[in-house]
């Protein structure tokens, strides 16, 4: 009977967890990867592999391990360029080159650079050699594409990686192996490793290209799955995890608050509920925008945070308007109440927008939030269904979070028959309609909450008025039919507000 004997590391197998470096990965593999594995991140070239084995070796310094970065692909002189680029000094950090200037010498005994079986070996030699010089816990392998081309066929580049597996993990060596991709199938490296990260750049037809990470594969660690977005700029990569909405629960007291307006106070049924959104519907120029800063201005009053994203106008129009509406924003802006900030959905991924407004929530106490509008968000979204998907975690969020959101949504024509580019009605809580309709030969404006899930609202509808005491609501409309369908029959007798002042939503008369 044939006996086989094992040989087992005493005391080197560990499940302790370490840093990526990226406090975004770290949080979407709930804490960092297990030590002394062996992972594969793969890429496209741009993607960001190089940055991303550069932050992970740093971290490594920063906490006095040794850290190796072996390079087949790139020269030493590139990779000190690229941690300059970052701010970076690579103190405690060894860079290996195997593709130097003797490897480039006709009559050195190994080069990469020919293909014969010899080569492989010697490369994977001097791979370990300098390995077992450094002795260091961190290494970065860049890039197994020019192994792939040594191998020459796929058994002896698997059995090759399957030996490095092996030298790197007796030594206790937390290893990522860089990959671009180069090879379109390649199964192997997925099999063998502990750990697969993906990395995509997709190009966008208009507007900065998009990032995402992806976990394929991690064993023995819960990790979040999907996509997550991220950018790479100076300093390195910055991962925004994908938001769930049911790991940020908190408790808080639904309180009730002021509108700002007691005819809006009154149609809503007391006011705007804490941990609430309101859904803001109806076409341009009606005057969204300005209903939802006086809901935020009260907010401001009270003493609360607030924040404003603005996708569609400019800074300048904003601030001008309200003030013409008696709505100076100013003050709270200066004391550090109040942020406004203008996005671009063209440079802005989904996720750092979500990243953007958790920072405000979590880092900086904010109570209030608007976002102006979600027809400029749904640009940043590839399709409306990912629109409806985000909003739902996003919402969930902030509901949770006790914060006060209002979203304003325009629809496309005046009067008459309008349309939105996606419903979203469902997953507000409350729901205001405006619409635009003609009497006395005066264009004028009506208001009416549809919906309301926290309290008894009204079903009537009301004239709004714009002008410079901000938001005026009417007596219910009860001599008309139609009013929403913007060509209504007079039927009776009530009366008009008087809107000789009413500047607009653009803040003139």
């Amino acid at each position: 009977m044939t006996q086989v004997s094992s040989t087992r590391r005493p005391g080197r197998i560990s499940t302790s967890r370490i840093s990526t470096g990226v406090a975004g990965l770290d949080d979407i593999l709930n804490g960092g990867l297990t030590a002394q594995r062996v992972y594969l991140v793969e890429g496209s070239p741009g993607a960001g592999k190089t940055t991303l084995g550069l932050q992970f070796l740093l971290e490594g310094a920063a906490r006095g391990e040794r850290g190796l970065y072996i390079t087949l692909s790139e020269t030493t002189d590139e990779l000190e360029a690229v941690a300059e680029s970052h701010g970076w000094v690579m103190d405690g950090i060894d860079i290996y080159e195997l593709a130097g200037d003797t490897a480039l010498d006709p009559e050195s005994q190994q080069s990469v650079f020919h293909p014969a079986e010899v080569e492989l070996g010697e490369t994977t030699q001097n791979v370990m050699e300098q390995v077992d010089r450094v002795k260091p816990l961190r290494v970065v392998f860049d890039s197994l594409s020019e192994m792939r081309l040594l191998a020459q066929n796929p058994l002896r580049y698997r059995r090759q990686i399957l030996a490095l597996k092996q030298f790197f993990t007796a030594r206790a060596c937390t290893v990522l192996m860089l990959d671009d991709k180069t090879a379109q199938s390649d199964q192997h490296l997925h099999s063998i490793a502990h750990g697969v990260i993906s990395l995509e750049q997709i190009a966008k037809e208009f507007g900065k290209e998009r990032r995402r990470v992806n976990i394929l594969k991690m064993r023995g660690i819960q990790f979040r799955g999907g996509y997550h977005d991220y950018v790479l700029e100076t300093g390195g990569l910055r991962i925004f995890p994908r938001l769930v909405a049911a790991e940020h629960g908190r408790a808080f007291a639904p309180q009730m608050h002021s509108s700002g307006s007691q005819g809006f106070d009154d149609l809503l049924g007391g006011g705007l509920v804490a941990g609430t959104n309101t859904l803001i519907v109806g076409p341009s120029g009606i005057g969204k925008t300005t209903l939802t800063v006086r809901c935020m201005l009260s907010a401001l009053e009270r003493g609360e945070k607030a924040a404003f994203y603005l996708f569609d106008e400019g800074m300048g129009t904003f601030f001008s308007r309200n003030t013409n509406f008696g709505m100076d924003l100013q003050s709270y802006l200066d004391n550090g109440q109040l942020s406004v900030l203008h996005i671009d959905p063209a440079e802005l991924t989904p996720g750092e927008f979500t990243q953007m407004l958790r920072d405000a929530v979590e880092l900086h106490g904010v109570k209030f939030v608007t976002i102006d509008s979600l027809n400029a968000y749904l640009q940043a979204m590839p399709g409306e269904q990912y629109l409806t998907l985000q909003m739902h975690e996003l919402l969930s969020y902030l509901n949770l979070r006790g914060v006060t959101t209002m979203l304003v949504l325009g629809q496309h024509g005046l009067v008459g028959e309008v349309r939105t580019d996606v419903d979203l009605s469902y997953l507000s809580d409350t729901t205001v309609l405006l619409r635009f309709f003609e009497a006395h030969a005066r264009v004028r404006r009506a208001l009416t909450v549809i919906k309301s899930r926290t309290t008894t609202h009204a079903l009537t509808i009301h004239e709004m008025l714009l002008g410079p005491d901000g938001v005026r609501i009417g007596a219910p409309l009860e001599g008309f039919e139609g009013v929403l369908s913007g060509v209504p029959a007079y039927r009776g007798r009530t009366p008009m507000m008087d809107n000789r002042v009413d500047l607009g939503s653009d803040g003139q008369s």
